[in-house]
């Protein structure tokens, strides 16, 4: 039977150090509209019934609040304070959903998302429980080993992972339970520390992660080209 409830929980705590800017990076603007917003319409377009969940600093608030007026943006969506961690942060997502579904947890600075990788992901959750979206990785590895040397390593047996990972919700919500442990480094590895297994499906390579100067033009590339 299907799953009808959808949720994102979309975290953006960012505060733009990588940017060597005062304004964060998720408020950054891209083809005349802040980086987050275009992250947001993305999962609205996919489903105007999903649950939108945004988890914002509380110091961010009131400067979100009043970019939404700004840009006259009324995609609905819950605002959540954040926390000191992003394990903390998607914790405080999870609290405010009480009916079961799939939640999807994602990067606020990736805005370009495939509707192909946010249906597939949706759609292999409700058959596997977690899943992620990955790309091959086209550069050398090389591991570090404890005395400082390193040597290198098939790059054929790992991927580069991406955001949206999404979950049945009890099991994201189970594993949320345990411990925050230093390394969860992504929501994959919190449920992994659960016991559960994860699926992995191909993500697309325009889904960058808006970190630094050099990320933010080529974001503005592809704004241009869309």
């Amino acid at each position: 039977m299907e799953i009808k409830k959808k949720y994102v929980i979309i975290v953006a705590g960012g505060q733009g150090l990588r940017m060597g800017s005062e304004i964060p990076k998720q408020f950054k603007v891209i083809g005349n509209y802040p980086i987050l917003m275009h992250t947001l319409n993305t999962f609205y377009q996919y489903d105007n019934n999903i649950h939108i969940i945004l988890v914002l600093p509380h110091s961010h608030q009131e400067y979100w609040n009043q970019l939404c007026k700004d840009y006259n943006f009324h995609i609905k969506h819950t605002v959540v304070s954040g926390g000191n961690t992003r394990f903390a942060s998607v914790y405080n997502g999870l609290n405010i959903i009480s009916e079961p579904g799939l939640i999807a947890v994602h990067d606020g600075v990736r805005p370009f998302t495939s509707q192909q990788v946010i249906a597939n992901a949706f759609k292999k959750a409700e058959l596997f429980g977690a899943v992620i979206p990955v790309v091959e990785v086209i550069d050398s590895l090389r591991e570090i080993m404890p005395d400082e040397s390193s040597k290198s390593v098939p790059r054929q047996k790992f991927r580069a992972v991406q955001t949206p990972q999404v979950f049945r919700s009890d099991i994201l919500k189970r594993a949320y339970t345990q411990t925050y442990n230093e390394w969860f480094t992504d929501d994959a590895s919190v449920v992994e520390s659960a016991g559960y297994s994860v699926h992995l499906i191909s993500g697309n390579t325009e889904n960058i992660k808006i970190t630094t100067p050099q990320d933010l033009l080529l974001a503005e590339m592809f704004i241009s080209h869309a």
